[in-house]
Parts: structure tokens; sequence; C-alpha cells
């Protein structure tokens, strides 16, 4: 398998607003050592657009890890958006289509999208708007419809959420779908992973589950999320990565990027997290993975 010299971790926000606390971005090197923060350009935080020229200028021998879904279920419904004639085929289409309907949307964000009339049935919004086709697959739970590799995730121990579902402390579905707009703008500079074959050079995008990282660190998906350097640091210890200097409080978004460029180094060799089992050639051009879910 091939090998990468730099692991980015990005922890996403879907959050309104040009500057975001919940954006994290922490760098790895193959080399050794501590991962480390990526500080942002300005005091308030990074920007989805300050993130997206970082992409746009990876060095060739990157694997960058974005906490985020990057497609939409297809599988169960073998569509996006079952029943609407103009539902995409494939998940570099659907990317296209959210940037276009969102275009005049500031900051990447994506409710010109949501909020299209033939597309907002399928999600569930706030104030108690549920859309008639958010569970267009049948299903009696509340949590909507899930991709394959989300299954993949459940199986694992893990609550994974629709990334139709719009609300609650819990949900993804905006992370996802702005982070599909910068997909869409990255264009051909990055092979976006499994959508794209795995690359023999060039930077790598693909979809992370930061939790995976914290289980994999000895920590139970009840106690992904880490709020110190402590708690950080004996994490690190289990995938025997050194130490991040510091002590005290340290927000979970920090935290999970930290851990988590760390783990990409790790396990990164590891043909079995290229080759997931459940993976196909269609399920690749639509729904996409979650790196390292079996």
């Amino acid at each position: 398998m091939r090998a990468f010299e730099h692991f980015l971790a990005i922890d996403w926000s879907g959050a309104g607003g040009e500057r975001h606390a919940g954006i994290a971005l922490a760098l790895a090197h193959a080399d050794g050592g501590p991962p480390l923060l990526v500080r942002p350009p300005h005091p308030r935080g990074w920007s989805r657009a300050e993130v997206l020229a970082l992409l746009l200028d990876l060095p060739g021998d990157t694997l960058v890890g974005m906490d985020l879904g990057i497609s939409l279920p297809f599988a169960d419904c073998s569509a996006f958006f079952p029943g609407w004639e103009r539902s995409p085929r494939h998940a570099r289409d659907l990317w296209k289509l959210i940037d276009t309907l969102a275009a005049t949307d500031e900051h990447l964000a994506a409710p010109s999208f949501i909020d299209h009339p033939e597309i907002a049935p399928y999600f569930r919004r706030h104030g108690g708007r549920e859309g008639a086709l958010f569970r267009a697959d049948g299903a009696a739970h509340g949590r909507g419809r899930l991709r394959v590799t989300e299954h993949a995730q459940a199986a694992m121990g893990l609550k994974p959420y629709s990334n139709f579902n719009l609300v609650g402390a819990a949900q993804v579905g905006k992370s996802s779908l702005t982070g599909m707009r910068v997909l869409h703008r990255l264009g051909g500079r990055a092979a976006i992973w499994p959508i794209d074959p795995l690359p023999a050079s060039g930077p790598v995008v693909c979809e992370i589950y930061t939790s995976l990282a914290a289980i994999e660190a000895g920590r139970s998906a009840g106690r992904a999320k880490m709020r110190s350097f402590e708690e950080l640091n004996e994490a690190l210890a289990a995938l025997g990565a050194p130490a991040v200097p510091g002590e005290g409080p340290l927000d979970d978004h920090s935290c999970d990027a930290l851990l988590t460029a760390a783990w990409l180094r790790m396990v990164h060799r590891d043909d079995a997290r290229w080759t997931p089992h459940g993976l196909t050639t269609a399920l690749a051009a639509t729904e996409g993975w979650t790196f390292g879910a079996f």
C-alpha cells in the first residue's frame, strides 16, 4: 500500500457564519513526533474558504481526513432522492448540484439547497419540519436513511445519524453538505477516496469518523470525546504516538483532530483499510465510504 508523508485531520463544521470554533486542523508527519495543530490565519478561527484554499495547495504526499459525510444514502433506494427525476446518479453529480443550488449562499453554506422545494421533503430540518420523504426507505426509526458505511459504523458500536438529518447535537448533515461543496470545488486537485481510486501519487482526501480513532486508542464510543491534554495524551500513547505538550483543558475539536492525525499516520499502510468488506465499485461512486469502517 502506498505511503504518505503528511497526515492532515480536519474536524469540520456546518454551522452558519464565516468563522468557526468547531473547525480544527492537525498535522502529523511520517517521520514521527507529536501531531501539531494548524493554527488558523484569523484569531476567531478557520473559515471554510480558508480550509478550501489550503486543500487546493497541498503537497502531493498528503493524506487528508475530513470528519463529514462525503455523500448521501443511495443504495437503500437506488437514488439519493427517490421519486425525483433530477436526482443525481453519482456522488460527483450530487456535489455539483449542491454547489450550484447553493451558489449564492455565503461561506460555503447550503441553506438554498436544503430549502429547495423539491429537495426539502427529504430532510429533517429545524422547527419540527420532518420532510415527508425523510424516511424514504420506510424505516421506522428516527435517525433517517443511512449509507452502507454508516451501517458498518453501527456494527462497530457507533451511533451514526443520517446525513439527511439537520437537527440535534449529533447531526452531521450540515457539515456534510458544506463539505460536499468544498469537495466539488477541489475539482481534480486531489483524489477523493473511494469515489476516486487510490492514486500512485498526489494528495488524497478521505472521509473520517473521529470516534473510530478514539475507539482504536482504547476509548469507548461513549467516551470518544476528549476535553483535556491529559485525556488526549493518554489516547495518543495507546496509538504509540508522542504526547502533545500542554496540560489542562483542551477543546474537543482540537483533541479530535490531533488524535485522528496520529491515527491516520499509524494505520494508513494497512491494506484492509482501503479494501473494506462491502465496498463495491458502484457503492464507491455513489455513497463513498468512511476510512477505517469495516
